[in-house]
């Protein structure tokens, strides 16, 4: 099972520049939330404040109840051990081969025997569909494979937290698609608690039950996906509709006349847009309760109740 991370008054600076400042949410035990934002306002600077590898300015972090932002060193290394994290580019060492790539967590932080060790990494390595790949190396694989790859070696230690730095990036449509479909189905899987950084809008449509959205050193909204796409936020509105008209600009400000402007000619017509069905787990996942709720929930509304990638 997951655990929650509630984030208090969160404000991270480098030198005089603030990149985003009194950031205040809960991300809920064992659900999935998504963090959106224009590029350069701090979401990966989130991610890693979250895991105590930048030290904020003010605020609080507290996972498991425990204030990672007040913790000595050796006691923040324990509060790591929840965490896995899938960076951008996955992240391996490129003289390994997969298996060993995935295996290297284990046999650092562990002191497992190999037969374990191999049970575990093939066990992973099935959940993200690379069985077969285990020989080969980063270098001769697709960047989806090597995207795989980094989330088994992120599951090898059991994680109940999992980072994603926008796990997306680099990918084709398509690979997004079945990225998105693993990522739905793992939690299905292991109900762990999921934050996904990313720009890409359909897999936040799609996705989460949570989103939030950084901009001009803000939180501007967190809260249930179904809140915030239908949300009458300009900022949210134009983000999620990927628009020029609206306060994002090329260099992130604009003008108020202007934006004034701006949205005053877009016809709203005054109604939400249609809720976007939520991505489900695929055939053979087992559904724990959760997700079973969801179901039902996405049948009334949508009258299907299977929404594939």
């Amino acid at each position: 099972m997951g655990v929650e991370i509630c984030v208090e008054g969160l404000t991270k600076s480098f030198g005089h520049q603030v990149i985003w400042q009194d950031v205040s949410l809960t991300l809920p035990a064992g659900e999935v939330s998504v963090m959106l934002g224009p590029s350069g306002t701090g979401k990966s600077v989130f991610l890693k404040t979250l895991v105590g590898l930048l030290k904020p300015e003010r605020g609080s972090v507290k996972v498991a109840g425990q204030d990672i932002t007040r913790l000595r060193e050796h006691d923040l290394y324990e509060v790591r051990k929840l965490f896995g994290v899938l960076f951008q580019d996955g992240a391996l060492f490129g003289s390994m081969n997969l298996y060993d790539n995935i295996a290297f967590p284990l046999r650092e932080h562990t002191r497992k025997s190999e037969s374990e060790i191999k049970r575990i990494v093939l066990e992973k390595m099935d959940m993200v569909g690379l069985i077969g790949a285990e020989g080969k190396l980063p270098g001769e694989i697709s960047g989806g494979m090597r995207k795989r790859a980094g989330l088994a070696r992120a599951l090898v230690l059991d994680p109940e937290i999992i980072l994603f730095d926008e796990p997306d990036s680099g990918l084709d449509p398509v690979r997004v698609a079945y990225l998105n479909q693993l990522i739905v189905d793992l939690n299905a899987q292991i109900d762990a608690t999921f934050l996904i950084v990313t720009h890409d809008i359909a897999s936040a449509r799609q996705v989460p039950d949570n989103i939030g959205l950084l901009f001009r050193r803000e939180l501007v909204m967190f809260g249930p996906r179904e809140k915030l796409l239908a949300s009458d936020e300009p900022v949210v509105r134009q983000f999620l509709n990927g628009r020029m008209q609206g306060p994002i600009g090329m260099a992130e400000e604009k003008d108020a006349a202007q934006v004034e402007q701006e949205l005053a000619q877009i016809d709203e017509g005054g109604a939400a847009d249609a809720p976007t069905p939520r991505l489900l787990p695929g055939p053979g996942i087992a559904r724990p309760p959760r997700w079973e709720a969801i179901a039902r929930r996405e049948a009334e509304l949508h009258g299907t109740g299977v929404t594939r990638a």
